[in-house]
């Protein structure tokens, strides 16, 4: 329930508090008074669109403020939120609007914890419903009308909506995969022609290791200059260790120190280390001298083999073109596509099993929205009752009203086109609501309609926005008293001109335009006041005025009497 409501620079309205009360809170006042102001700060602390028309002139800043009581559901959302309750178990909501070179922000504090505007807008649903004449447009649109339908039908009805759309979810998925499938699908198999070849090709080079070029380069080499290897190495095995010439070798040489060491040896014995030495690299010269001999014998021409190498250079050079640039790299981007390939060639699922899916998932979906339709066709059934119902006592006992719900595409929320069919008076023809409705009929229906739904939506305040709107006499009272039955169990707010209407009111307010002067009375400004008629005189005045348009003594007379007739009326409902 809306307790207080505090307002800050927000339009006309400088500065402004509002204590409601229990049951039913109006407000009147002339035409342009600045009723509607007030609801639009109360939309806009519930986290309604603004912009920076709302701040008042000459100031850059709006403040905004609700305090609410809270009940059991409302604290436990307020703590799955991690919101703190206040001290005394209220909720109070604020909100800033601030302008700053030309920019508009707005921040909603919760109990003054900063959220954001899903939390705002799951929080509003919990506190307030406005219903005003202009929804009328929501009445034409099907979405709006199976959203109520659906509110209409309880638990057992939105489990089976919440069915439905997990359904379609899991269906829509499905045909997403399929259709990427299928357009990827020419992708893929150019992908797999090209990984194949390319995986035949190093597959066929028989890459070993990444050093094979440089083995290779080596190999072409010796091959190249296989007879100036074999003068060299023979050159070499001349010059240790046998030779035609008169010069002595390297081995001869040594030889002849040793024979001069071993004699030195005989009488300096100091100098075996060294005869030692000698002797090794004698040993050692003959080795190599043998080892170049079996060198140089065993190189000869391979034109072939010399060929065979060129030939596998060229061909392993290619492969680095094409996928290294060297042969390391060539050899990883060879692992890495083979496990492409096979990738490639077991996918999960073929283009066959994801069409199978597709259906299985589109037959499920028309199962559940099937049962949808069964659900809402009877909880149609009981609105339409309920509906007729609540209208009767408003002047509209003559008329017909249907629930028309015709077949369409599956979607998140079934597979049903939700129409309100009426007919206003007997042997007319039935037609759509916003078609055939005048604007008094629409008014009665849409606080007819909330008749119906205030037990199930979870707001504990509904507004109405000159609900009574294009009525009169019988009618009027018939409204009036339909607002009281529903502020027995719910707070209601309500903008009214019709005095039947205010007379009913446990609470009023009069709405009224002042011209102020500031500045030292050199400058003038509109201010909006609200006053709390709680005296019965002035409460009499304002009927009067609402009725008579002037405070004449017939006026208040009837104004009496309205009174009167409330009080009656609240007695004998009480009894």
């Amino acid at each position: 329930m809306l307790l207080c409501l505090k307002i800050e620079n927000f339009a006309l309205i400088d500065k402004l508090e509002l204590e409601f009360g229990a049951r039913l809170n109006v407000l009147t006042g002339e035409t342009g008074a600045g009723k509607s102001i007030i609801l639009d700060a109360i939309d806009a602390v519930l986290g309604g669109k603004v912009s920076s028309r709302v701040i008042r002139t000459g100031t850059h800043r709006a403040l905004l403020e609700g305090t609410f009581s809270v009940n059991p559901d409302l604290t436990a959302w307020l703590i799955s939120q991690e919101i703190d309750l206040l001290d005394d178990n209220s909720v109070i909501i604020s909100r800033e609007i601030a302008t700053t070179n030309g920019n508009t922000r707005s921040r909603s504090r919760v109990n003054g914890v900063l959220v954001n505007r899903q939390i705002m807008s799951n929080l509003r649903d919990h506190l307030v419903e406005i219903t005003a004449q202009g929804q009328t447009i929501q009445v034409g649109q099907s979405a709006h009308l199976r959203d109520w339908l659906d509110l209409y039908g309880g638990n057992i009805l939105m489990q089976q909506r919440q069915e439905v759309a997990v359904a379609f979810s899991a269906y829509q998925q499905a045909h997403q995969t399929l259709e990427q499938r299928r357009i990827s699908e020419k992708e893929r198999l150019q992908q797999l022609d090209l990984l194949t070849y390319q995986v035949q090709e190093l597959s066929l080079a028989n890459l070993d290791h990444g050093q094979e070029i440089e083995q290779l380069t080596q190999e072409r080499e010796r091959l190249n200059h296989v007879v100036d290897l074999q003068q060299m190495s023979y050159k070499i095995y001349q010059s240790l260790y046998q030779n035609d010439a008169e010069y002595p070798t390297a081995a001869d040489l040594l030889g002849n120190s040793e024979s001069i060491l071993n004699q030195i040896v005989e009488f300096d014995s100091q100098l075996q280390p060294i005869l030692e030495l000698v002797r090794d690299a004698v040993a050692t010269v003959m080795e190599v001298g043998r080892q170049i001999s079996i060198y140089g014998e065993s190189l000869e021409a391979d034109p072939q083999r010399l060929a065979e190498v060129e030939e596998r250079l060229r061909e392993l050079k290619q492969i680095c073109r094409k996928y290294g640039p060297t042969l390391t790299e060539a050899i990883a981007y060879y692992e890495k596509i083979q496990i492409e390939l096979s990738e490639l060639n077991n996918q999960e699922q073929s283009i066959e099993n994801l069409e199978q899916k597709e259906q299985v998932c589109l037959q499920y979906l028309h199962q559940v929205s099937q049962k949808l339709t069964q659900l809402r066709i009877k909880t149609a059934t009981d609105l339409e009752s309920h509906l007729l119902a609540e209208l009767k006592p408003l002047a509209m006992d003559k008329v017909t009203f249907q629930i028309e719900i015709t077949p369409i595409a599956p979607s998140t929320t079934g597979a049903d086109k939700i129409t309100f069919m009426f007919s206003p008076n007997p042997g007319e023809p039935i037609q759509p609501l916003t078609e055939i409705a005048s604007g008094g009929e629409m008014s009665r229906f849409l606080l007819a309609l909330k008749a119906c739904f205030h037990r199930n939506d979870g707001a504990e305040t509904m507004i109405f926005d000159e609900i009574d709107v294009g009525v009169s006499g019988r009618v009027a009272q018939a409204i009036a008293e339909k607002l009281h039955q529903l502020s027995q169990n719910q707070q209601v707010l309500c903008v009214t001109h019709q005095p039947l209407v205010a007379a009913m009111a446990d609470r009023h307010f009069r709405v009224e335009k002042q011209v102020i002067n500031k500045n030292g009375n050199t400058e003038q400004r509109t201010v909006v006041r609200v006053t709390s008629l709680d005296n019965l005189n002035t409460r009499k005045q304002e009927l009067a005025q609402l009725a008579g348009g002037k405070s004449a003594n017939q006026a208040i007379a009837f104004a009496e009497s309205l009174l009167v007739q409330a009080a009656n009326h609240r007695q004998a409902k009480q009894a």
